[in-house]
């Protein structure tokens, strides 16, 4: 299985967030699930590739030419993928995915993250979509995607399209205990 993380690039957070990402790439590597992610060096991205990489997993990044040039990748990653743009960095980072996590992040984050769900609701992207709330992170964003349902903007059933875990163990537990969501999403993308 291959897991794509999104995830913070700030080094200015509390750290109980990097405790968390790097307890998460530490079970990613302990049960041998490969790792895609956006191939940062610093902040969440940088302590979850360390975590890997530290416990013989395999991870890749993928990574834009433009932070590339800048020197924004992480140097210990050996498979970096560079990229022309965002646009393609996401495009390669979904289609090597069996699963989506979101680590808190910015707002960059919060674009992928709100992309892999429109991808699934459309069935372009069939995996699970699991947000860690570490420290409660998401609970503002949890609470529009609910108002978003209670106004009928989206289905009651959309709100299968993603699990939220509260710590790296529960998003392990969801990842292998994952049933698929519906056959054809399509069906129901209309309201």
């Amino acid at each position: 299985m291959t897991v794509c993380v999104f995830a913070s690039s700030s080094s200015q957070i509390d750290n109980r967030y990097f405790y968390s990402a790097t307890e998460l790439g530490t079970l990613f590597a302990a049960s041998g699930i490969d790792v895609i992610y956006g191939g940062g060096g610093i902040g969440l991205m940088g302590v979850l590739a360390d975590a890997v990489m530290e416990k013989g997993g395999t991870i890749t990044g993928v990574i834009p030419s433009f932070m590339n040039d800048e020197g924004w990748g992480h140097p210990q990653v050996r498979e970096m993928i560079v990229t022309n743009d965002m646009g393609e960095r996401k495009k390669n980072m979904f289609e090597r995915a069996d699963a989506v996590v979101a680590l808190p992040g910015g707002i960059g984050t919060l674009e992928e993250l709100t992309e892999a769900i429109t991808l699934k609701q459309l069935g372009l992207f069939k995996g699970p979509v699991i947000i860690l709330n570490t420290l409660n992170f998401y609970d503002p964003l949890i609470c529009l995607l609910e108002k978003m349902i209670e106004g009928n903007f989206m289905r009651t059933e959309h709100k299968g399209m993603w699990n939220i875990a509260s710590s790296p163990e529960e998003v392990m537990s969801l990842l292998s205990d994952d049933k698929g969501w519906i056959d054809d999403p399509r069906k129901i993308a209309r309201i």
